[in-house]
């Protein structure tokens, strides 16, 4: 089997949303008939195709890929990972599920310095913002509750 086909395989697997670790990543491959797959390989090509956890619509913890590599948008359902929002002077702070917030970060960056946001730090489940310069930072929040249309 080509890493294409294996590629191809692990992709549809993660589509699933029903995986929450990557042992039974590796079950399921190899049940495919990939027989060669490790966890240690489960992990790198969690890491080259950017998969996160975040939580299904049952509400369990599972392993998913960003929509190719493409940009969210406010009408998915990545809306619903934003649990607060607050800021201090300087900086703006989104609290969102665990495991999605590189994914609010992303579409958050792809907004950029034109929309007052100079760059965005995330973890796990907290990004900070920082604004550019002049911004004001009580609009940028304001701004930003509106994207993910909340009233936090």
């Amino acid at each position: 089997m080509t890493p294409d086909n294996l590629y191809s395989a692990f992709k549809e697997l993660l589509a699933q949303e029903r995986f929450g670790s990557q042992s039974e990543i590796v079950t399921a491959l190899q049940e495919l008939g990939f027989t060669q797959v490790n966890q240690s390989k489960v992990s790198r090509m969690l890491s080259k195709f950017g998969a996160v956890r975040t939580r299904n619509t049952r509400m369990e913890m599972v392993y998913c890929l960003p929509n190719e590599f493409s940009v969210p948008n406010t009408a998915s359902p990545v809306k619903n990972l934003v649990l607060d929002i607050d800021h201090n002077a300087m900086l703006i702070v989104i609290r969102t599920s665990p495991g999605a917030a590189q994914l609010i970060a992303r579409l958050l960056d792809s907004l950029g310095k034109s929309d007052g946001i100079l760059g965005t730090i995330a973890g796990d489940d907290t990004i900070f913002i920082t604004p550019t310069k002049g911004v004001e930072i009580e609009q940028l929040m304001k701004n930003i509750q509106q994207l993910f249309e909340t009233s936090l």
